[in-house]
């Protein structure tokens, strides 16, 4: 096959200090579909601007086949095209008469299998519809490279179904980051990998599980090798200082086996770095908080684009976990956030009852506050006086480094945004937990330690998820089924 984008010793720096590639280099055949991986906040977004030509390289050179066109579905759609109608929204994708594009605009939604009048504005469509149109924006341009971020954030098991379906028949190239090994495994043929550490991006044959075998074997080669190493190290260092005390003859013998030693500690291999996990934690839950948190007496669904209203009899009481389960666009993300900022229509809440809120697109952060400011305020919010060491350790729990505690918000990756997130929620020391797909761009190292945090969780708690195997590490009392 032929090459379609060859980088050749291409070197970014983002900022003034922030390097993401050191003389990187790879090739994406024509017709190929590969995986993109890496840490949280290695870069990944970043290598599909540099590919799209939004964003331009320090040195080296991209190379993009003659004539060939590319087009990104990115994880979060810009708030601009979000006040656009959906016919507006495609026109702006797709260049060209009115009628072609309504023609294939009709194609493309089939595809992603939504229906979406042409006259609906997009804010009005949920977050899983929305991660839809994102994907048809990209299709309708026919691009002969299709780079998709996170593309099964936000879908539902019929959404996931449908776009394993389409990228399996998929023709053309196409790069995916994601998490979701499963998804990646059903249709990839190779990995991309870039190393935060290193700078660099490997290339790799085979899946996702393939990839994080091998590289958990290199780890533990590399592990068991200076392991040895440090074993003759020490040996000789013992040697050495024995006859070093003899003196005479014996210190050039002594010398010589220092020089060993140096050299054997230069040979010492560095051990490839992983993604950190994040520490257990616990969200502690407001205390005073009487039995009866939440009642819900009736709520709206959407059907067929048409508001529904339901009555219902649900009590929620401080301990016990509510989950909340429907298909995309039914209206679960819109119940939510009523009920978050208390005007849900049919819901009592108990008075003084403080509501930790995590929303899939993170609009709950104010993007412009620095990371330090945003936790601050989240004490605050407990009404609990600034305890610096506490504050400091929960930050270092969630991997919040002295780099990233002055980054504004809105200039961290998806995922870490979702780990400061995680950090508020356990400053905050809410009555009521809600979390609307928690999941979404958090590295799946991570995952296993928040279904703990919300398992134990000892206040009154409504988590949506379309993630099963998730959902299934947490103690779930009751189910809302809003389909039913």
């Amino acid at each position: 096959m032929d090459t379609i984008i060859r980088f050749s010793t291409v070197s970014f720096v983002f900022g003034h200090d922030h390097q993401i590639l050191d003389q990187v280099g790879f090739s994406i055949r024509r017709g190929m579909k590969v995986a993109l991986m890496g840490q949280n906040g290695a870069g990944k977004s970043t290598l599909f601007k540099l590919i799209t030509g939004e964003m331009k390289t320090e040195s080296g050179q991209i190379s993009i086949e003659k004539g060939a066109t590319i087009a990104t579905a990115f994880q979060v759609m810009p708030a601009s095209d979000k006040l656009l109608t959906v016919e507006e929204y495609f026109q702006k994708y797709y260049i060209g008469e009115i009628h072609e594009v309504r023609r294939k605009m009709s194609a493309v939604l089939d595809v992603v299998h939504l229906k979406a009048p042409a006259e609906k504005v997009i804010s009005s469509f949920s977050g899983g519809q929305q991660a839809r149109l994102l994907l048809a924006a990209a299709l309708i341009q026919e691009p002969d490279v299709l780079l998709l971020d996170e593309p099964t954030n936000n879908l539902d098991h019929t959404g996931i179904y449908h776009l394993t379906d389409f990228l399996m028949n998929y023709q053309k190239s196409c790069v995916v980051i994601s998490h979701d090994a499963e998804f990646l495994n059903a249709f990839t043929q190779g990995v991309l990998y870039l190393d935060s550490h290193t700078k660099k991006v490997e290339q790799y044959a085979g899946d996702y599980n393939d990839v994080v075998a091998e590289i958990a074997a290199r780890i533990e080669k590399q592990n068991r090798q200076n392991a040895l190493m440090a074993r003759e190290i020490q040996e000789k260092k013992d040697n050495a200082n024995f006859f070093a005390q003899k003196g005479g003859k014996m210190r050039n013998v002594a010398k010589k086996m220092y020089e060993k030693v140096e050299q054997l500690e230069s040979e010492k291999v560095e051990v490839r770095k992983e993604d950190k996990t994040i520490r257990p934690f616990t969200i502690p839950a407001q205390e005073g908080i009487e039995s009866d948190v939440l009642q819900i007496n009736s709520y709206t669904v959407i059907h067929d684009h048409q508001p529904i209203n339901k009555k219902a009899t649900i009590f929620l009481s401080r301990g016990e976990h509510l989950q909340i389960v429907g298909p995309n666009g039914i209206g679960k993300s819109t119940l939510i956030e009523s009920l978050a900022h208390g005007t849900a229509p049919g819901a009592t809440m108990q008075p003084g009852v403080r509501i930790g809120y995590y929303r899939q697109d993170f609009s709950m952060l104010n993007f412009e506050e620095t990371v330090n400011e945003s936790l601050v305020n989240a004490i605050t919010a407990s009404g609990e006086p600034l305890n610096e060491e506490r504050y400091r350790a929960v930050a270092a729990g969630f991997l919040i480094n002295s780099h990233l505690i002055n980054t504004k918000i809105g200039h961290l990756s998806e995922g870490q945004k979702g780990l400061v997130a995680f950090a508020r929620l356990v400053l905050q020391k809410p009555g009521l937990l809600i979390l609307d797909e928690p999941t979404n761009h958090i590295n799946f190292r991570h995952i296993p330690r928040i279904a703990a945090a919300l398992d134990a969780y000892k206040g009154a708690m409504i988590l949506v998820s379309h993630v099963s195997e998730f959902v299934a590490q947490i103690k779930i009392d009751k189910i809302l089924d809003l389909e039913k």
